[in-house]
């Protein structure tokens, strides 16, 4: 303060013609403090030297803690008089209504108390310890602490107020809060003696290995470098004021600070017990805090504040009558300056220091919060020192705030690994969290997401639902389509419809070529071999459309497996059932003066076939004209996959057509059935009637099991009721026949065909 004071009243740019003063009150307690600031409020100061001098204080300068500064800022703020101090931190002190005319040039404690929850945020430890100072100080700062904490998501495992003349209980009772912990970070909002005691008591129980998070208070405060137990706090981080260079300020202590140090005397005309010094001393050597007094941070505040205190007298001073912001536009006198004066010009003042520093107070009193971020590291000395390794500067947005240097750092317990300090483990992606009952919410666990969740960042509070298509995976970390669901060739189900289709396929062009080669023999001429080879022409047919019902879906495939399905297999039935009619009529033919051959020949069983055939065109031909089946993708059956299936389309047409088609098995069952008492040898009923009982039992249970199957299975059992009535009908009708022909030549004679011995075998 006297160095600040000096260069300024040897500055011609500021205040010239007038010289400032001062009054020091160096006396500890809160009742000299009080005193002391009576004194100046009531003017009683005896005034000494020039009479020119002002006849008020303008200025008070300190207190240095907050709970004194407390006790009578808020008594000189009634009568107006400026108090600036360098180092009362106390965000309370914010409140301009309790303190109207208090400014400070170290930042507030809300600014550093939201820097250090941002700093703990920041390393991931989100499960910390807190002590603080039992005073305005430390309760304050840890106050806006906690909340800014809960802001940004970090939790308080505890927190304690104590003091370092307090009851020796209340210590040991925070030592043991501290050693029964799980948190390993400790932010501690004390002084300097508060994180000795504290300190030295942890040391002497051996708990060792916290990481200490500190306040400017104490972090850089050079008392602590010298203690054993101290060591304890090597890698301790926190926030401090930012140091500065003033220029000059060692000159003034440099003689004293020469003859201390080297023991000798530079003043040659004095008598001296001490040698003359020299001037060969080196300082290379010289182990002492106050070999640098260039690096500075709170003597730069009282610096900061005797400028600010003279740059509003400048102002003030430099008023023109009738221009000042007072009553009648009036301005101050030299001799009659009123602090309430200097109180309006100190709260607009706006300067910029020889090094560059601006300054300036905002509506509250408050300084810019700027902060160096430090930590505490030992020296090559074996000594303690404070190495900054980020700033802090709350004028920035909020995501430049603060800002890390990329330097080595040794923490807490001597690990060159940032230290962990969580109530749970993160949860990974595929999880999320969910809070334990009766804990904070830092204190979770990490549940999987459920089916079709998923959660792709860490710490997720939920999980998300995939798209409409889409399906988790089985990390629950992200979506994937769903699986496409078809009845495909090369799946084990498909290849064996398929081969089975084949096979169909091969024995009915087997029996075909049989039939052929066999086409002048008794039997094949007995049975209608005209309709027989169209019922197998049509059966080869029934065996190719099952292939239609397996791939992939389209809109082609869809229309077409269902119409080739209906109209195939009604050409098939129309056939049994004409062959089934001849058989009836030709046993009417035999009986003496029956005609009745004539109205069913060859020309009738081909109108019939394509009469019955037909009308299952014009069902198939209006299904497909007013609502045809498509392809479509079926997501209500399954959640984690796609049935990709033919939609009906219009459910009256489909069920038309299998009507249709079990209307004349039906028929044809009952014709058959009506006929199997007819003389062996010539009956064919009892083959149809069979087949056409295996027909029906077929279609019967397909649609049960149609209409219960899922996915692709509701196709396989389409396929399957096709084959299955396709075999049934092959074997059945035209399986007795090929045995004959292949195995019992013999049989195949006109003589047997007509014959009605008991020996004659059937068929």
């Amino acid at each position: 303060m006297i160095f600040a004071i000096e260069e300024i009243n040897s500055d011609t740019d500021i205040l010239p013609g007038v010289r400032l003063g001062y009054k020091i009150y160096n006396n500890c307690g809160t009742m000299d403090i009080l005193r002391a600031a009576m004194t100046l409020v009531s003017g009683q100061e005896t005034v000494v030297g020039d009479s020119s001098c002002s006849d008020t204080t303008p200025a008070i300068l300190g207190h240095s803690g907050s709970t004194p500064t407390i006790g009578f800022a808020r008594l000189v703020g009634r009568f107006q008089i400026p108090v600036i101090s360098h180092f009362a931190t106390c965000a309370c002190l914010s409140n301009r209504r309790e303190y109207p005319s208090f400014f400070r040039t170290i930042p507030s404690d809300y600014y550093q108390s939201r820097a250090l929850a941002q700093l703990v945020k920041h390393f991931g430890w989100t499960w910390v310890g807190a002590v603080c100072s039992d005073n305005d100080y430390g309760l304050n700062g840890m106050a806006t602490f906690i909340q800014a904490a809960e802001e940004e998501g970090v939790c308080l495992e505890y927190s304690e107020a104590y003091e370092s003349s307090g009851p020796i209980n209340k210590l040991l009772w925070v030592v043991d809060i501290i050693k029964k912990s799980t948190s390993k970070v400790i932010v501690a909002f004390v002084t300097q003696r508060e994180i000795k005691v504290l300190v030295q008591e942890l040391y002497r129980q051996n708990i060792s290995g916290l990481q200490w998070i500190g306040s400017d208070a104490w972090i850089t405060d050079t008392s602590l470098i010298d203690s054993t137990e101290l060591g304890m706090l090597v890698g301790s981080v926190g926030f401090a004021v930012s140091t500065a260079h003033i220029p000059g300020l060692g000159d003034m202590f440099l003689r004293d600070f020469w003859e201390t140090v080297f023991d000798c005397s530079l003043n040659e005309n004095v008598e001296s017990r001490r040698m003359a010094c020299n001037g060969s001393e080196s300082l290379r050597h010289v182990n002492n805090e106050f070999t640098d007094v260039s690096d500075v941070r709170f003597s730069n505040n009282v610096y900061k504040a005797v400028y600010a205190v003279a740059h509003a007298l400048h102002n003030l001073l430099s008023c023109e009558q009738g221009q000042g912001p007072f009553s009648n536009r009036s301005c101050a006198e030299l001799t009659h300056i009123q602090p309430w004066q200097v109180l309006h010009y100190l709260q607009t003042v706006n300067f910029t220091t020889k090094e560059g520093e601006s300054v300036f107070f905002d509506s509250n009193g408050d300084s810019p919060a700027r902060y160096e971020l430090v930590s505490l590291q030992l020296a090559h000395s074996g000594t303690m020192k404070a190495v900054t390794i980020g700033i802090y500067d709350a004028s920035l947005p909020a995501s430049h705030q603060f800002m890390r240097h990329n330097s080595t750092v040794v923490w807490g317990g001597g690990v060159t690994k940032v230290p962990v300090s969580v109530c749970s483990e993160r949860c990974p992606p595929g999880t999320r969290k969910a809070v334990q009952k009766g804990k904070p919410v830092c204190c979770y666990d990490c549940l999987p997401c459920a089916e079709g969740e998923i959660s792709n960042q860490t710490d997720s509070l939920d999980c998300v639902k995939c798209a409409h298509e889409y399906w988790s995976n089985r990390q629950r970390d992200g979506c994937v389509p769903k699986q496409i669901e078809f009845l495909a060739y090369d799946e084990t189900m498909g290849a064996i419809l398929v081969f089975c289709s084949l096979l169909g396929i091969s024995l009915t062009l087997g029996t075909i070529f049989i039939f052929y080669c066999s086409r002048t023999t008794p039997i094949v001429r007995a049975n209608n071999s005209e309709l027989s080879f169209l019922l197998l022409f049509s059966l080869t047919l029934c065996f190719l459309c099952s292939l239609t019902f397996i791939g992939r879906p389209s809109e082609w495939s869809c229309m077409l497996r269902h119409t080739a399905f209906g109209i195939t297999f009604v050409l098939c039935i129309s056939c049994v059932l004409g062959k089934t009619i001849v058989v009836l009529m030709a046993f009417r033919a035999t009986l003496p003066g029956s005609d009745v051959m004539k109205w069913f020949g060859p020309l009738q069983q081909r109108l019939s076939v394509l009469a019955f055939t037909l009308i299952q065109v014009l069902i198939c031909v209006l299904w497909l004209t007013i609502s045809p089946p498509f392809p479509f993708k079926n997501m209500a059956h399954y959640n984690d996959r796609i049935i990709l299936e033919c939609a009906l389309g219009s459910a009256v047409g489909f069920w038309a057509v299998l009507g249709y088609i079990g209307l004349l098995a039906l028929l044809c069952f009952v014709l058959a059935f009506l006929g199997r008492k007819l003389p062996d040898h010539f009956n064919e009923a009892k083959y149809i009637t069979f087949s056409m009982l295996i027909f029906c039992a077929v279609w019967i249970t397909f649609i049960p099991a149609y209409v219960s199957s899922p996915g692709k299975f509701t196709v396989a059992v389409e396929i399957f009721a096709i084959l299955a009535s396709s075999f049934a009908l092959l074997f059945c009708i035209f399986g007795p026949k090929c045995f004959i022909i292949l195995l019992r030549p013999n049989k195949n004679t006109k003589k047997h065909i007509m014959g009605k011995t008991s020996k004659d075998i059937q068929y």
